[in-house]
């Protein structure tokens, strides 16, 4: 099985990602890495960017994950600002999962991976290679994937300008909402709420911390459970996709 191509489409995607990569570890972010299935690829990412091999480039923080119950260890460890990169085919759950509310923790996603493809929206960023061979984890694709993740984030900071987080524009006077927040937009000028993840009786946990939130509309809630905040209330309980 020979080591796959990029096409302008992936190759686009990776420098993207990168540059997101590298604005986020500007800003002080760790990068916490998971692999359910492939728990070696989550160690293999993290050890690229703490323990760089190129003399000269600086070692990021990153740590990789493991364990039982992937969701809570996440959960625990992820801070607003950081990201979550996770190796794994669209069939684990707890990856979906850990995707689906890192816009509630606050935290960039960036999935790598093969065969069929996440759903559009599933992850900030998607580092994918179509082929449909199981036996893909255990070549080299992926490697070269991440690979060329870390090299290019380190491209990127060899050009101190392109480290300013982009500011997305609004019309009106008022606070934005910036990445990982799960809006992505004007938070006085648009009706759009934020993802949040109850905590607690009335406790929510968003982008920006733990908030207390009327819940009353979307009632009855617990704790785990994902919901739409608008102006301090709960407005929508969001139900966990089907798995595949």
């Amino acid at each position: 099985m020979s080591t796959p191509v990029l096409d302008q489409d992936l190759s686009s995607d990776l420098a993207t990602a990168a540059l997101a990569l590298a604005r986020r570890f500007h800003t002080g972010a760790t990068l916490w890495c998971i692999a359910p299935a492939w728990e070696p690829h989550a160690q293999h990412v993290a050890v690229e960017f703490v323990h760089p091999v190129i003399v000269g480039k600086k070692a990021l923080p990153a740590v990789a994950l493991t364990g039982p119950d992937l969701v809570a260890t996440v959960r625990m460890s992820v801070r607003p600002g950081d990201v979550v990169l996770a190796v794994a085919a669209t069939d684990q759950p707890d990856v979906r999962s850990v995707m689906r509310r890192a816009p509630a923790w606050g935290a960039t996603t960036l999935w790598i991976g093969s065969g069929a493809r996440p759903d559009a929206g599933a992850a900030d960023h998607v580092l994918w290679l179509d082929d449909p061979d199981p036996r893909l984890p255990a070549t080299g694709g992926f490697v070269l994937l991440y690979h060329l993740l870390w090299e290019l984030t380190h491209v990127c900071f060899e050009h101190p300008g392109l480290l300013a987080p982009e500011v997305p524009e609004c019309t009106t006077e008022g606070s934005l909402a910036g990445p990982g927040t799960g809006a992505g937009v004007c938070i006085t000028c648009s009706d759009e709420g934020c993802l949040g993840e109850v905590v607690g009786p009335g406790r929510v946990r968003t982008a920006t911390g733990i908030e207390d939130v009327a819940t009353v509309l979307v009632d009855p809630v617990a704790p785990g459970d994902l919901v739409l905040v608008h102006a301090g209330t709960a407005i929508t309980r969001l139900e966990e996709p089907t798995p595949r």
